[in-house]
Formats: C-alpha cells, sequence, structure tokens
C-alpha cells in the first residue's frame, strides 16, 4: 500500500523530471542520428542531441546513449559507429530514429543509407557525418558516455544544420538571415 507521503514524494519526483526536461529543452543543440550495425547486421540507431566534441588531438567526440534503449547494446558494441549531423529537412530521419521497435526498423529501412568507409552505416545528405571507431565508455547515470575516435569525417557545406529547441525542430539561421 502506497501511503501518502510516498505519493507526494513520486509526484515530487516527476514533476522534478518534467522540469528537468524542460530547462535543458530550452538550450538550442544540433541534432545527430548514431548509428551502428547489431551483431545481426542490422542498422541500429537513435536520434540523439547529446552530442559533443571531445579532444582535438586525438580527435574525439562523445555522444550519450540511454542504458535502457533499444539501442545501446549495439552502439557499445559496435567496432564502429557514425554520428549523422542533420540537415533542416531530414526530420523523416529525426523521428525514424526516434521510435521504437518494428514500426523503427521499418522506418530505417526506407532511409537513404550507405555504407561507410569504416563499415559503420551512415546517412546520405547529413551536414556532417564522422565515422568513429568506439574508444571508451564512462558511466553516466541512466546514460552512457560514449567516446569515439573520428576515423573519417564529411562536411556538406550546402545543407542547413537542423536545430532542436522546446520540443520543436527548425533550421540554423545564419546571423545574416537572422538580420534579414
Amino acid at each position: 500500500m502506497t501511503t501518502q507521503t510516498e505519493q507526494q514524494q513520486a509526484e515530487q519526483q516527476e514533476a522534478t523530471q518534467a522540469l528537468y526536461k524542460r530547462t535543458l529543452g530550452s538550450f538550442p543543440s544540433g541534432v545527430t542520428v548514431v548509428m551502428a550495425y547489431d551483431s545481426d547486421g542490422k542498422i541500429s540507431g537513435l536520434t540523439a542531441s547529446a552530442f559533443s566534441a571531445l579532444s582535438m588531438n586525438p580527435p574525439l567526440v562523445l555522444v550519450c546513449p540511454q542504458y535502457n534503449s533499444e539501442s545501446y547494446q549495439a552502439l557499445s558494441q559496435a567496432e564502429y559507429f557514425s554520428i549523422n549531423i542533420l540537415a533542416d529537412n531530414q526530420a523523416t530521419e529525426a523521428f525514424a530514429f526516434a521510435k521504437k521497435g518494428d514500426a523503427k526498423q521499418q522506418a530505417i529501412n526506407e532511409l537513404d543509407i550507405r555504407q561507410g568507409l569504416s563499415g559503420a552505416p551512415v546517412l546520405n545528405n547529413a551536414v556532417a557525418t564522422m565515422e568513429c571507431a568506439r574508444w571508451h565508455e564512462y558511466e553516466g547515470g541512466d546514460h552512457a558516455i560514449l567516446i569515439g575516435r573520428i576515423e573519417h569525417m564529411h562536411c556538406n557545406d550546402e545543407q542547413t544544420p537542423m536545430v532542436y529547441c522546446r520540443g520543436s525542430f527548425s533550421a540554423l539561421h545564419t546571423p545574416e538571415e537572422a538580420l534579414a
């Protein structure tokens, strides 16, 4: 039987988590899709804004998948994975990798994906792609901190990056565009 105090604590924790998500969601970030092949050779991945540069020498980046995500095992065990910075017209790709189960696999199968130089899957038409060798993993609460060493990268200056803020996608505007 749940006591009044336990119920109040649970409600307080839920409210705190909602405020945490809302607060961090106010910080605009780029949108990435992180992919690897799983042990069965299927593409596995997730949409992530928890991505960052880490080191110039060696060239290291980090991404933070949630331990209980469908893709965590594939990403943490793959020799190579890719991080794809999405263009403003790639909402379909962002939503595909945010799905779960069979719907996710079906959506992934419909995307324009190729095998990169490292052997990792790579999204075509992304703003930039980084093919990473798995470098190290650290614990980060309910997320892993997965560090990759960039082995191959490509940047498409013709594409406009996608931005995520307060639950919505938009295009990144250059200072010149914003003033126009």
